[in-house]
């Protein structure tokens, strides 16, 4: 392997690429890795975690006002988005030294710039040229704009994170995870929020009971949602405002529009075409089960390929092409029972299938569902409700789905994430002992088969 400057050389610094090289170097394995951006990817930068910590931001306002039914009495409380924006980036800060620490103490070389690949062993780093046995893509993706009129005037997820100031109107469009978690934080945190989406409910590819669920939720909580919206245009006016044109002769005014309408694999100008790397219709690297690309000795994982788009996903492929590439151990990681959570408010956690993708695989199936209110707001006397489901396949009684929404439910489906890997049947659901009182255990304590309103009055 000496015949080359490295082992492996990885191409982006997210959480997959830094899983990958740091796994590779602890097997011995020579390792560089090339990031043009700060170290840490997505997620650590401008994703789960600076969003999750605006959405434990927007908690609070909820949390002043529950405190009143439970005997306190609280001042009027005042926000302010630059210092939470400054703690923000203080926090990102410090764990992007972390990644940098942990790249230099596995023994990895980091170079700060952007790489190109010029052959399928050799890489181009500013003016270096430089040769791996084994080269890793993990670009990640980026947030994709339609090509609409006024569109330089929208922003995405990336600059949501560093708005100067809280703005008072603002649309969010879109209905995927990014739409309705960044419709949550600014309508929790006090900006007047419209939700457009052109389909027929938000969240496409959950269960439709947790579809339907969070969209009521929202709108409880003051975000309007517009089902079968588009945007046609969008204008920007003398004052800084902006108008929006839905068609029909329908305008919005906001004073910012964020689109949150998809992401596209970060593969542009790497030269993949140069040296035979097939990617998609869609820009994505084209891999087979361990993460091998059309090029041999090319690898790519993350959000750069067509697989799932998540954090736990890309560091569990990046391991698994180390330990396939230098662990003597060949390891194609399953993409099946992948748990998930939406951090929208109320909160969205799923595994397994949703009912309908169920009914497709399994035909005849059993379905348990509750709606309840949780303890906390009997005293808060906030009107918020929790659902649970557990979808079972009628032959083997196997629970193949597990979705919850409300508060907790990440932390909760977490844990039944493992029984349903497993392959635990509702009967030994049943067997297991809740903790009372919490939310948890109305998943071991659901008995009664959910049947359709015309189905149960008939019998």
């Amino acid at each position: 392997m000496t015949q080359y400057d490295y082992d492996l050389f990885v191409i982006g610094a997210g959480s997959g690429g830094v899983r990958a090289s740091r796994m590779a170097a602890s097997y011995g394995a020579r390792v560089a890795i090339a990031e043009e951006s700060r170290v840490g990817g997505t997620c650590v930068i401008r994703g789960c975690i600076p969003k999750k910590l605006l959405v434990y931001a927007g908690h609070y306002a909820e949390d002043f006002a529950d405190a009143a039914g439970y005997g306190w009495e609280v001042d009027a409380p005042r926000f302010s988005w630059p210092k939470l924006i400054a703690a923000k980036d203080c926090e990102i800060d410090r764990l992007n030294g972390l990644y940098l620490n942990t790249l230099k103490t596995a023994g990895v070389t980091l170079h700060p710039e952007r790489a190109v690949i010029e052959d399928p062993h050799l890489v181009r780093v500013g003016s270096r040229r430089i040769s791996a046995r084994y080269i890793l893509i993990a670009t990640g993706g980026w947030p994709s704009l339609p090509d609409l009129p006024g569109i330089e005037h929208a922003i995405t997820s990336n600059e949501a994170l560093h708005l100067p100031q809280l703005p008072r109107r603002i649309a969010v469009v879109g209905g995927g995870y990014i739409a309705v978690e960044f419709a949550g934080i600014f309508n929790a945190l006090g900006a007047e929020t419209m939700l457009l989406y052109r389909g027929e409910q938000i969240l496409r590819g959950f269960d439709g009971d947790i579809r339907r669920h969070l969209a009521a939720e929202m709108e409880k909580k003051g975000v309007r949602i517009r089902l079968h919206a588009g945007v046609r245009a969008i204008a920007k006016e003398a004052d800084g405002s902006l108008t929006l044109d839905l068609g029909a002769g329908e305008k919005l005014g906001c004073d910012a529009v964020l689109y949150a309408t998809g992401r596209a694999p970060n593969t542009r100008h790497l030269g993949l075409e140069g040296v035979g790397v097939a990617v998609d219709a869609e820009g994505a690297v084209v891999v087979d089960a361990y993460s091998r690309a059309s090029v041999p000795n090319i690898y790519a994982v993350g959000d750069v390929t067509d697989r799932l788009a998540l954090t736990p996903v890309a560091i569990k492929e990046g391991a698994a092409v180390a330990a396939t590439l230098f662990g003597g151990k060949p390891v194609a990681p399953s993409h099946e029972n992948v748990p998930s959570a939406v951090f929208s408010q109320p909160a969205v956690a799923t595994v397994g299938l949703s009912e309908e993708a169920a009914a497709a695989a399994f035909g005849a199936l059993d379905i348990y569902k509750t709606t309840f209110r949780p303890l906390r707001h009997t005293l808060s006397g906030r009107d918020e409700r929790t659902l649970m489901k557990l979808v079972v396949e009628q032959a083997g009684q196997k629970v193949v789905g597990a979705h919850m929404v409300g508060a907790d439910a990440a932390e909760i489906i977490q844990g039944l994430a493992i029984a349903i890997r497993l392959g635990a049947t509702k009967a030994e659901f049943d067997a297991t002992l809740g903790i009372h009182p919490t939310a948890a255990e109305e998943f071991v304590t659901m008995r009664e088969k959910w049947q359709p309103p015309k189905q149960a009055a008939a019998e």
